[in-house]
């Protein structure tokens, strides 16, 4: 596939400037100087990872996607929902599947937590895993997990770690421990320039101190105790590394420097949707990427993939098989759009696959619990 050039494509305000990116003595590409034309050199990864970053472009990768040769899939008995309480975040990620951001205004509204706990009251569901954007600026995230708490769920809550130091969310830490949440983290490397090149300036400082805080309130420091569990990403078009290894070398790492203890760390595929589609697109890169997936495709990971016992809730109360289909807007069995009000039994219902399904099944699997291989 030739790269999709983005600035082509669009229909840009008569003001807006480029950046001249100039690699300075490291590699790195830094803005020198601006532009209204963009560049030649636009097609590079750098130069487009930073125009879809700053200005919020997203390349619709469904139709990339919709000529898939995945197996057929059906679903098992439900046991976890998964809630996308909005796409508001305090970050703006790069391998954001979600394309969250500060700007991003959808958010679950009460009425709609209100359904989600009724859903829960009428299925056999054993986990409610929160999830965004960062799910902690939903106002009514506390109430919800509170609920879902006093109902003896196990509650999971995707945190960024930065959120925990935003003012306004200095005592969620706090109020995560009294309820016993668990915590899944982000933390997409343990070297610092890795993460600020992911995630933003100053991001792995931010996310080292609410480590320190978690840990201050027995956040992973026991099996048996508060689980604190960190999420890695590869920052290219590549598979993760051997989730066990990496581990080893997380725990090493931030022992040794920062005094700072986890339970488990998940290796996690990048899927090509959203912010990190929209980066292969541009550069030229999504075919070899789905061809890597395709080429380390591994059957026996079928049977363990998230979708197989997970139902994905969008922040309108909409569902879908997955965190990933709700991205790319494709409802629930591929069939038509349905709401979490009419969901009835789901066992042996139809899953709805495409190419983008290679990336939880290559190498050693990629689920919201990490390597499933």
């Amino acid at each position: 596939m030739h790269p999709i050039d983005v600035a082509a494509h669009l229909r840009f305000p008569s003001k807006i400037t480029f950046p001249i990116l100039t690699a300075n003595e490291s590699g790195k590409f830094i803005p020198s100087r601006y532009s209204s034309r963009m560049p030649e050199y636009r097609r590079s990864f750098a130069a487009q990872l930073i125009l879809i970053w700053s200005l919020n472009i997203v390349i619709d990768s469904l139709p990339y996607l919709q000529k898939s040769d995945f197996p057929a899939m059906a679903r098992n008995s439900l046991e976890i929902l998964q809630v996308n309480l909005g796409y508001l975040c305090n970050l703006s990620c790069s391998h954001c599947h979600v394309n969250a951001g500060p700007k991003r205004t959808e958010l679950m509204d009460k009425d709609t937590i209100a359904e989600v706990l009724a859903f829960i009251d009428r299925h056999n569901v054993h986990t409610l895993d929160l999830t965004g954007g960062a799910p902690e600026m939903n106002p009514h995230f506390r109430y919800l997990t509170a609920q879902a708490r006093k109902r003896g769920l196990k509650v999971i809550d995707r945190c960024n770690l930065v959120i925990l130091l935003e003012k306004g969310f200095q005592d969620m830490a706090g109020f995560l421990a009294e309820n016993q949440v668990e915590i899944v983290a982000s933390l997409p490397c343990y070297l610092e320039e890795n993460v600020d090149k992911q995630r933003g300036k100053g991001t792995f400082n931010a996310s080292i101190k609410a480590l320190q805080l978690l840990n201050g309130l027995g956040y992973g420091l026991t099996d048996d105790g508060l689980q604190l569990n960190l999420v890695f990403n590869p920052q290219g078009a590549s598979l993760p590394p051997e989730q066990q290894g990496l581990e080893r070398a997380y725990k090493q790492h931030l022992r040794e420097r920062y005094g700072i203890a986890f339970n488990r760390l998940f290796a996690m595929a990048n899927l090509p949707v959203q912010r990190f589609g929209s980066v292969l697109l541009s550069t030229g890169r999504f075919d070899d990427y789905l061809q890597l997936l395709k080429d380390n495709f591994q059957a026996s990971n079928l049977d363990r993939v998230m979708c197989k016992n997970t139902l994905s809730v969008d922040w309108q109360g909409f569902v879908y098989d997955c965190d990933f289909n709700q991205m790319l807007q494709l409802p629930l069995g591929g069939k038509q759009k349905t709401h979490l009000a009419e969901v009835a039994e789901l066992t042996g219902k139809t899953i709805a696959v495409m190419q983008h399904c290679y990336a939880c099944t290559a190498g050693q699997g990629s689920s919201c619990g990490g390597a499933i291989g």
